[in-house]
């Protein structure tokens, strides 16, 4: 038997108790637990989250159920000594949401049993939400939202909850929705005419207290239908969320809510015609920027003086955005025309469109970067006459930068996170062409 009695069992509602406390420990994190002969705290457990509030001038941050050795209380604070005696207080407003999620989730599940014969398999109640995962075959918005209707019309309908102490002899005669997880005496939770389950949480004293259960999505899950719900005060939160989410977007567009959807589709519609026009416009900007670019080169390597930049190498000035351009090779015209230049917030697909734009010329290689915010952006291609492995150099260059990339050997992208190292990754790709 545990040496603490669960005074939970029996009301869900109690808040207030006193206790004795029977032993100390200290935890592997160095918090104090202490043992009490009786609780109204809940241990984590079941999917229902632990109760908080106080023991005495303590915090309790947390409660472990310990089976039979009881339910350790986690305290930050004065340490009791053992043999006294501590008042005890829960947390209510916690209490509440938690007994509302725990009994709401007891009537969805039945509600998808008796609708289609769909067991829930596991249930979580998390930070904002909860979660059940129920073996419903070809789900769809309309079977789950029956459910939900069916589940609040119980709701509604305020049917009394009520508590049922049975052997594990007894149980096996009753119409169970699941089987119990172990022997013995077992705990009952018992919705009228609707629901019977052995469970150990905190539930309320009739459906009505749980207000209302919405369900906010589902998904596929390892097999089964996860729905995503809240109910009672959670379900109210989201409400308001909701609404002034929704009031606050059709304020945008000086808009009732309901007309909203039907703006916005427009706007997207609007936005998809408008970024393909881009692309096409950016296309040809990338044709005469690439030109541009192309003409610089020749002159650098046909400029004489303090004009003539060094054969065979490829040079990033220190000022953002600026460049020089070379000629690889000699001035026999061998090798390519390496294009090696870094842009501020310049898009992958922009860097991509200017690459295939020089690289549409023969004999030449682009290694263009950007500094698109916290990130830093690589796009390396070459002519199909041009020699060099895009790949590696990007590979390479990407290891500069703290990131990944990679590609084909004729283009390749990629980026990383130190964009103070950018023009290094693109001195480092341009030594790299050079010596391949």
């Amino acid at each position: 038997m545990s040496t603490t009695e669960r005074l939970y069992y029996h009301d869900s509602r109690l808040l207030e108790f006193d206790a004795r406390v029977i032993s100390l420990s200290e935890l592997d994190d160095g918090q104090i637990a202490v043992t009490l002969d009786q609780t109204a705290f809940y241990p984590t457990g079941g999917g229902q989250p632990t109760d908080t509030g106080t023991l005495g001038d303590a915090r309790v941050v947390d409660c472990i159920d310990v089976e039979d050795d009881g339910v350790l209380h986690v305290i930050q604070g004065p340490t009791p000594e053992v043999g006294d005696t501590v008042h005890g207080k829960i947390d209510w407003l916690r209490r509440l949401d938690h007994l509302q999620q725990h009994t709401g989730q007891h009537i969805l599940s039945a509600a998808f049993v008796k609708l289609f014969d769909a067991p829930t398999h596991s249930f979580r109640v998390l930070e904002h939400e909860c979660e059940i995962d129920i073996a419903l075959d070809e789900p769809s918005d309309e079977r789950i939202e029956e459910a939900v209707d069916l589940a609040n019309q119980i709701i509604w309908e305020s049917r009394p909850i009520t508590i049922r102490q049975v052997t594990s002899e007894q149980a096996a005669t009753l119409p169970l929705r699941k089987e119990p997880a172990r022997e013995g005496e077992l705990r009952l939770i018992e919705i009228g005419d609707f629901d019977l389950t052995p469970c150990g949480g905190t539930h309320a004293k009739s459906t009505g207290e749980v207000g209302v259960i919405v369900v906010r999505s589902w998904e596929r899950a390892k097999g089964l239908t996860r729905v995503h719900f809240r109910a009672g005060v959670r379900a109210l939160a989201d409400y308001r969320k909701t609404n002034q989410t929704a009031r606050d977007v059709a304020a945008l567009f000086s808009a009732g809510r309901e007309d909203s959807p039907t703006l916005v589709s427009k706007i997207i519609e609007d936005n998809k015609r408008l970024t393909r026009r881009v692309s096409e416009l950016e296309e040809v900007a990338s044709r005469v920027e690439a030109e541009e670019l192309l003409q610089e080169a020749v002159s650098y390597r046909t400029g004489s003086g303090s004009d003539r930049v060094p054969v065979g190498m490829s040079v990033i000035d220190g000022e953002r955005g600026s460049s020089r351009t070379v000629r690889e090779g000699s001035d026999n015209n061998q090798g390519p025309f390496v294009i090696a230049k870094v842009f501020d917030d310049r898009s992958a697909d922009s860097l991509k469109h200017l690459a295939l734009a020089l690289t549409a010329h023969p004999n030449t290689v682009a290694l263009l970067g950007s500094r698109d915010g916290a990130t830093a952006r690589l796009v390396f291609a070459r002519s199909s006459d041009a020699a060099g492995d895009m790949n590696m150099l990007m590979r390479g260059a990407c290891s500069i930068l703290g990131g990944r990339g990679g590609g084909r050997p004729d283009m390749a992208q990629g980026g990383g996170k130190d964009v103070a190292a950018l023009d290094k990754a693109i001195q480092a790709a341009a030594q790299g062409l050079i010596e391949s």
